[in-house]
C-alpha cells in the first residue's frame, strides 16, 4: 500500500483527478482544499474585520473539527455538513489569504498527517509532496494552461448554479496562483521527485490512466519483479 501526492494550480482538475484515481485503486481520497475552505468558513464566521495570524490563532484555540463524511466525502465542520458553503465564490476569494497564515497551516498539518498514517491515500493540494507527505511513494504536479483552467472552473461553477463571468474566474485563479506561490509558509512549488502532468489536452479518463500507469509498479506487487 502506498500514498499518492497530487499538487498543482487551482482549476487544473486536481480534486476530480485525485478522486477518480482513489476510486480506481480503492484508496481514500483526501481533499485538502476542502479543509482550507472549511477553516476559512469557520474563521470568517467568527471574525469581523481584519483577519491576521494572531486573531486567527485565537479563533483556532476553539479547536474546530474537520472530517469527511464517509459516503459522500462532504466536509463536516464541527459535525455540520458545510459542503455547499465552502464552495461559494465568497470563500473561494478568501481561502488563499487564510491558507497563507502560519497558524492555519500548522493547525491543519497534524490533521492532514493523521489521514495518511495507514497508507492507501490519494491526497491533493498545494504542498502535499513537499510538506504534508514528503515521503509519499508517488508524487504528481498537475498543470494546465490558463484558458483551459478558466473554462473548466467556469463550467463547474455554472453546473453548481453559481454565476461568475469568465473574466472573474480568471482573476480569481490568477490571484490564487500568486498568493499560493509567494506565501512564506509552505508555498506551492514543484517537489524535486514529482512527475509533471499537463492536463490541458487530456480527457478526464486519460488523466486517470496516466496516474495509474505511472504508479502501476508500486501498487501492483505482481509487477515488481519486472522493474
Amino acid at each position: 500500500m502506498i500514498n499518492i501526492a497530487i499538487d498543482g494550480y487551482a482549476g487544473c482538475g486536481k480534486s476530480t483527478l485525485a478522486r477518480d484515481v482513489a476510486a480506481k485503486l480503492g484508496f481514500t481520497f483526501i481533499d485538502t482544499g476542502a479543509l482550507y475552505r472549511g477553516i476559512t468558513l469557520f474563521v470568517t464566521n467568527k471574525l469581523n474585520g481584519i483577519v491576521d495570524d494572531q486573531s486567527v490563532l485565537e479563533v483556532l484555540s476553539q479547536k474546530p473539527t474537520l472530517v469527511f463524511e464517509p459516503l459522500t466525502n462532504h466536509l463536516l465542520l464541527n459535525n455540520i455538513n458545510v459542503e455547499t458553503q465552502i464552495r461559494s465564490a465568497e470563500i473561494a476569494s478568501k481561502v488563499s489569504q487564510v491558507a497563507a497564515l502560519p497558524s492555519v497551516r500548522h493547525y491543519l498539518l497534524n490533521i492532514q498527517r493523521d489521514f495518511i498514517q495507514n497508507k492507501g491515500v490519494v491526497m491533493e493540494g498545494r504542498d502535499i509532496g513537499t510538506v504534508i507527505m514528503p515521503d509519499a511513494e508517488a508524487k504528481f504536479f498537475i498543470t494546465a494552461n490558463m484558458q483551459v483552467r478558466v473554462e473548466r472552473r467556469f463550467l463547474q461553477l455554472k453546473a453548481d448554479g453559481k454565476e461568475q463571468s469568465r473574466a472573474e474566474v480568471e482573476e480569481n485563479l490568477s490571484s490564487r496562483d500568486y498568493k499560493d506561490a509567494t506565501r512564506s509558509e509552505a508555498p506551492l512549488k514543484l517537489a524535486s521527485d514529482a512527475v509533471v502532468i499537463d492536463t490541458s489536452h487530456l480527457t478526464r479518463e486519460e488523466q486517470v490512466k496516466c496516474i495509474i500507469a505511472l504508479t502501476a509498479s508500486k501498487t501492483d506487487k505482481a509487477l515488481l519483479p519486472f522493474v
